[in-house]
Parts: C-alpha cells; sequence; structure tokens
C-alpha cells in the first residue's frame, strides 16, 4: 500500500476541512510547495493534491502552488478539484502531473472519463466522495441518488487508474476511516482502490491494510499536519 500524504488548496494555502465545509478551514502552511518537499524528504512516493477552490469553481483555482509543488519535487503527484474538460487534463498531465482525479463529472458525465481515461492510459482517477453512501459532487454541496458502488461500476472497463473513495462524515474528523465500506468496494470491484476520510492513527492505517481488500493505499491529511501520524513511519507500515 501508498501513503498518499494530502495537500488541499484553498486561497494559495495548505489547509484542512472538518467534513468538506469549506467555512471551517484551518490553515497549516502558507507555502504548499515546502510541505509537499516535507512529504518527500520524509520518504512518501506521492502526493495526493485537492484544489478546494477549484471544486466549487468547477475550473483550475490554485494553478499556481500546484505548479510550484510540481517543480519542487520529484515524487508523482495526483490532483484533483475543478477538472471537468479533456482541455484541462492534457494540460495538467503536460505540466508534469502524473494523475488527474475526476469526481462531479465522473457522475454528471462519464463518458468523458471513458474518453480521458483511453487518452490518457493510467493517468485518471475517479474520485468517488460519498455521504451516507451516496455520491456528492460540486464540492460536495450537492449529494446525488447514485450509490458509490453504483458510480464505480460504471468504470469497469474504462481503463480507469484508480479509485480514491472518500467518506465525507469522516473527512477531517479525526474519527477514523470508513474501513468496513472502502473493504467492499474494493472488493467488489476490479479497479484499485484508495482510502480517504478520517485516516486519524497508525493503527487507522493497520486497519485499512488488514481490512481484507486489495487496497492501493491511503490518503491523510490532517493528521499528518497535527503529528497524531509520522509521515516517515506511515510510509514505511503500509509499504512493509
Amino acid at each position: 500500500m501508498i501513503l498518499y500524504p494530502a495537500i488541499d488548496l484553498k486561497d494559495g494555502n495548505c489547509v484542512r476541512l472538518v467534513k468538506g465545509e469549506m467555512n471551517q478551514a484551518t490553515v497549516f502552511n502558507d507555502n504548499p510547495a515546502a510541505q509537499a518537499r516535507a512529504f518527500q524528504d520524509a520518504g512518501c512516493e506521492w502526493l495526493h493534491l485537492v484544489d478546494l477552490n477549484g471544486a466549487f469553481a468547477g475550473e483550475p483555482v490554485n494553478a499556481a502552488p500546484v505548479e510550484a509543488i510540481l517543480k519542487e519535487c520529484s515524487i508523482p503527484a495526483q490532483l484533483g478539484g475543478g477538472i471537468r474538460d479533456i482541455a484541462t487534463i492534457e494540460r495538467w498531465l503536460s505540466h508534469g502531473l502524473e494523475r488527474v482525479i475526476l469526481g462531479t463529472v465522473a457522475l454528471r458525465n462519464p463518458a468523458l472519463v471513458k474518453e480521458a481515461a483511453r487518452l490518457f492510459p493510467h493517468q485518471v482517477a475517479v474520485g468517488i466522495d460519498a455521504r451516507g453512501g451516496k455520491v456528492a459532487v460540486e464540492g460536495w454541496a450537492e449529494t446525488s441518488d447514485v450509490t458509490a458502488l453504483d458510480l464505480a461500476r460504471r468504470f469497469e472497463d474504462a481503463g480507469v487508474a484508480a479509485i480514491i473513495y472518500t467518506d465525507i462524515d469522516r473527512d477531517g474528523a479525526m474519527q477514523g476511516p470508513n474501513v468496513e465500506a472502502t473493504a467492499a468496494l474494493a472488493n467488489a470491484v476490479n479497479i484499485p482502490v484508495i482510502a480517504s476520510g478520517g485516516v486519524s492513527s497508525m493503527d487507522d492505517l493497520r486497519a485499512l491494510k488488514a481490512c481484507g481488500a486489495p487496497l492501493n493505499g491511503a490518503i491523510s491529511g490532517r493528521a499528518l499536519y497535527d503529528g497524531a501520524i509520522d509521515a516517515a513511519e506511515a510510509a514505511k507500515l503500509l509499504k512493509g
């Protein structure tokens, strides 16, 4: 498994939200590139970037800090938030991003996701963010009637690189991930699944690693900034 340290970008800063609420943002670092470099120096092998403003705007907003991170770090990075057309995908990948994450557009326009996966093999992930098991979109502001599993199954043969599954009610709340739901999703589809939301301790990482499903990795944010999880120790645990 891979540890994906989260760098959530709001107004150019590295922040963390509680349950996706933009008005509950805590700034942890005003230099996202330096934060990214610290994660790389700790032994992390990937970065998970989110343009929070972009998720609401429907287009990239925090391009400058993302580009600074890509220049500063040599490890691969994936980015989500406001990426909703082929041109934006192509632009980010040409800037050195390893993988784009498509969330809202995966629900609204699954054909675009399939086309992107065909054009850019192994470089397109689907972000499935669920509240009460139902997919939420537009920066988590809207909840649909589609279940996470139903959406995931639409992309089984599309060639997407991964599904990033986030339980919104756990995100930033430091209450532990929804191990059961994450494992059930990973066992129900043939696409690699990355766990996200609520990973707040080393025990949470151990639980995900032992969940009985072939998870690709786990994303952690607030716990890394608060010191509840040591990045170097966590990366080593999941890799071992």
